[in-house]
């Protein structure tokens, strides 16, 4: 099966496997989807992430964290650049999420970073995703 957007359909199954309470969530992998579940583990939005080598491609097994009253701690994934509509930001136009409740996942010159980094190491890029 071929994907027009890998990391839609990444946001789209994690909110899926969220809302249907899973524990574990496979999706198809790959290098900036890998660097995006490391960002979300950072930031406390997943357990853990794996990558399962596969003969066609590698699988990442995802593990979602659930708080003590069972809501996701990942209550929300939203896609803003998408390939029919890139948002791109300047050094100085990289905004906060929710007032600082959530996170940006930035695309920059010096790899894939959070609102956060990109507001300290002064760079923009493309918005991929807002996470809260």
């Amino acid at each position: 099966m071929s994907l027009n957007d890998p990391l839609a359909d990444f946001f789209t199954r994690l909110r899926n496997g969220a809302k249907a309470r899973h524990a574990i969530v496979d999706v198809p992998s790959s290098k900036i989807i890998e660097r995006i579940a490391f960002l979300l583990k950072q930031e406390g939005y997943i357990l853990d992430f794996q990558v399962i080598p596969d003969s066609k491609q590698n699988v990442l097994r995802v593990w979602l964290k659930y708080l003590e009253d069972k809501r996701c701690a990942l209550a929300n994934i939203r896609r803003v650049s998408k390939s029919s509509v890139r948002v791109y930001v300047k050094k100085n136009q990289v905004r906060p999420v929710r007032n600082f409740l959530g996170i940006a996942i930035l695309s920059t010159s010096i790899g894939v970073m959070t609102d956060r980094e990109a507001r300290q190491k002064k760079v923009g890029g493309e918005i991929l995703c807002e996470v809260w």
